[in-house]
């Protein structure tokens, strides 16, 4: 691969490119090979650390590594296009594993409460390819009690954890798919992003870029990670 960098707003505008499948080819090239910390310090380099989040009571270790998560459960099909970079180089990480959980349109968890006939559903990891971006076919969340709508994330990098967090969803969006089934058929959700704890903590810079294709949303996102 060729060394390339990104400036903050090509950062920033990568989530548009992964939900587009550009990949790097709009990336521009570097004319010195300089890195690391230092070049972050001095502004040379400029990345977005994604904020740490808690990854709630509800993980189970050793997820399949599969594309579709869903188990033919229902809801509204979201494809989830998240890319991975080295904050401090700018530079997408190949190879990483990308795990992720949610709950299902019900607002069940598998292989807890009502869920926990089985342990799988919603859950799965996918390794990023050159370009930093791991692909997943999912469903639309539900909610739960005391949470706003979200999906749970953790990065590995040569088997080590480098990120923790969650992947949120604007408010509009969410009332908009929640007025179809089967979400319809739940009570109105209690919890918004403004009033959700976690999302305080950083939940804005977590926001999913969400488009329509056809039937589904594809929500992408770019994750700096220290590696």
């Amino acid at each position: 691969m060729d060394d390339r960098r990104l400036t903050r707003a090509r950062v920033l505008r990568l989530a548009g490119l992964a939900a587009a499948g550009l990949g790097t080819a709009g990336w521009p090239s570097v004319s010195d090979a300089s890195g690391g910390p230092a070049a972050v310090e001095s502004g040379a380099i400029s990345c977005v650390l994604t904020p740490e989040q808690t990854e709630g009571p509800y993980y189970i270790v050793n997820e399949r590594v599969r594309r579709n998560i869903t188990e033919g459960r229902p809801g509204t099909p979201l494809l989830l296009h998240l890319a991975v970079v080295d904050a401090s180089t700018c530079k997408p990480i190949k190879g990483a594993a990308v795990d992720v959980w949610h709950a299902d349109a019900l607002g069940n968890y598998s292989g807890f409460g009502s869920g926990s006939g089985s342990r799988t559903f919603m859950r799965g990891i996918q390794k990023t390819d050159a370009s930093g971006i791991a692909r997943l076919q999912t469903v639309y969340p539900g909610w739960y009690q005391g949470r706003t709508v979200h999906v749970h994330v953790k990065v590995h990098v040569r088997g080590n954890v480098v990120h923790t967090g969650q992947l949120y969803f604007p408010d509009s969006l969410t009332d908009k798919v929640f007025r179809r089934k089967p979400y319809s058929r739940r009570a109105r959700r209690t919890t918004r992003n403004s009033s959700d704890f976690d999302f305080a903590q950083g939940g804005r810079r977590s926001l999913l870029s969400l488009r329509k294709s056809g039937t589904a949303y594809v929500g992408a996102i770019t994750m700096g990670v220290n590696r």
